[in-house]
């Protein structure tokens, strides 16, 4: 049976629900194929150039349309039937997935075409997640969402492990062009699931294929985009949420140190080797360890001071490994940190999907797709100069440090934040959208709109 929330193990209850069920169950399979073709890309561009540089560009050909296309995808989902949009970004996912298999096996085409691909499979991923994670609140109550998204990223932790390691496996006996295609094979799961949805319009606008375009043309602009932004700028609570995850990975994330950390700091071999798997693997096993048992996390009210201390305990886990010259060390700290980040994540997934109106769901999903894929580049910049400049460990643990320092300088400019609790069955709704008392002490919204039984 699912468990209710009782002791640390990870609370199911979320699963009884057929709806999320099926999302679930759908990406355990689909994170691993996605997993599969973020090795394939640079692996066949690699094997096509022999340059690195060719490699490099990976990152802006994903970075610039997950970006435009998260935050216009987030406007669309506030604009159409989700689930319909579930359907046809997953479709658009598998199709560029079998494009890029078959680029592979035939050899037509070449690294621009595989970038261009790459790109087009981006966008469609940038409007695909905000929608996803706008669904829940329709399909869950309130009090769940935090068991529903810690079992999602959980998921999702899963499958950064062992789609790379399966990969790998794949690789030894057979070609790239397997990876895209089994990815393809995987993604049919998600168009299931999302097909087997209730409908889930926003308002009461028109249905059909017509009625999606009309929606777009009219909820879908630029405008609407900007609506979004002005509409975090009125929710402290919000504004807050998106400020301290961008501290935490703009400032903390210290994967641009691992090589030269793995050579110079763990005794690597030149070109990497067992430490330098393990410090990359660190964070992602502490967040599944932390997933797997979060079963205390469900009955949290007080979310905004365990965002609080979950950021600060990944900054105070970042500094320390940079102190270490031990590996197995510099790894349960990281591992430590990774399972804070993951309590960070899900009540703040979980804030916007409660605090956030339908109306504006979607565009705060695409602004979240935008602030995690782009703190860790952000990092990335300059983890690397300082680590030239100071080594490893003093960059790493000024990263540290430095987010402690600031998320409590940002909680401390909005104390809301702090105060902030989570609604429990049973409180009046209320219309409003925002401002500090609403931010403070919320009423719950109705979370179990259109429940699939």
């Amino acid at each position: 049976m699912p468990r209710t929330g009782r002791g640390f193990l990870a609370d199911t209850t979320p699963l009884r629900t057929p709806a999320f069920k099926r999302l679930w169950i759908a990406a355990i399979v689909t994170v691993v194929g996605a997993q599969l073709t973020v090795v394939a890309v640079p692996t066949q561009l690699y094997q096509l150039t022999g340059s690195s540089a060719w490699v490099g560009l990976v990152g802006l050909f994903g970075l610039v349309p997950l970006i435009v296309f998260g935050l216009w995808g987030g406007a669309i989902a506030d604009a159409v039937d989700r689930r319909g949009l579930l359907v046809f970004t997953g479709t658009g996912i598998a199709i560029t997935s079998a494009l890029l298999g078959v680029v592979s096996v035939t050899n037509i085409g070449g690294p621009w075409t595989i970038l261009t691909l790459y790109a087009v499979q981006t966008a469609f991923l940038a409007i695909n997640q905000p929608t996803r994670a706008a669904v829940l609140p329709r399909i869950l109550p309130n009090d769940q969402l935090p068991a529903a998204n810690t079992l999602l990223f959980t998921v999702n932790q899963v499958g950064a492990i062992a789609g790379p390691l399966l990969a790998g496996v794949v690789l030894t006996f057979s070609s790239v062009g397997i990876l895209y295609f089994v990815d393809t094979a995987c993604l049919a799961a998600a168009i299931w699931a999302a097909f087997n949805l209730p409908r889930l319009p926003v308002g009461d606008g028109p249905g059909g294929v017509r009625g999606a375009f009309a929606a777009v043309r009219r909820s879908a602009g630029f405008a609407d985009v900007v609506a979004g932004f002005r509409y975090i700028a009125t929710s402290q609570v919000l504004l807050v949420s998106f400020l301290v995850d961008i501290v935490a990975m703009a400032v903390g994330m210290p994967r641009a140190v691992f090589p030269e950390a793995a050579e110079r700091v763990f005794g690597d071999p030149p070109g990497g080797g067992f430490a330098l798997g393990a410090l990359f693997a660190s964070i992602a096993i502490g967040a599944t360890l932390g997933g797997l048992f979060s079963g205390r996390l469900h009955g949290i009210r007080r979310q905004g001071v365990a965002v609080t201390v979950a950021i600060c305990v990944w900054g105070l886990g970042v500094a320390l490994s940079g102190l270490t010259s031990m590996l197995w060390l510099a790894v349960t700290l990281l591992a430590v940190a990774g399972a804070a980040d993951l309590v960070s994540a899900v009540f703040r997934q979980t804030m916007l999907q409660v605090v956030a109106t339908d109306q504006m769901r979607g565009r705060m999903q695409g602004v979240f797709t935008v602030v995690v894929a782009g703190g860790p580049r952000i990092g990335d910049l300059w983890h690397g100069p300082a680590a030239d400049a100071w080594g490893t460990g003093a960059a790493t643990f000024v990263g540290g440090i430095g987010v402690i320092v600031l998320t409590v300088l940002v909680v401390a400019i909005f104390p809301v934040f702090w105060r902030y609790r989570a609604p429990v069955a049973g409180d009046v709704p209320s219309t409003e959208p925002s401002g500090d008392a609403a931010s403070a002490d919320p009423p719950e919204r109705p979370g179990n709109v259109s429940r699939d039984d």
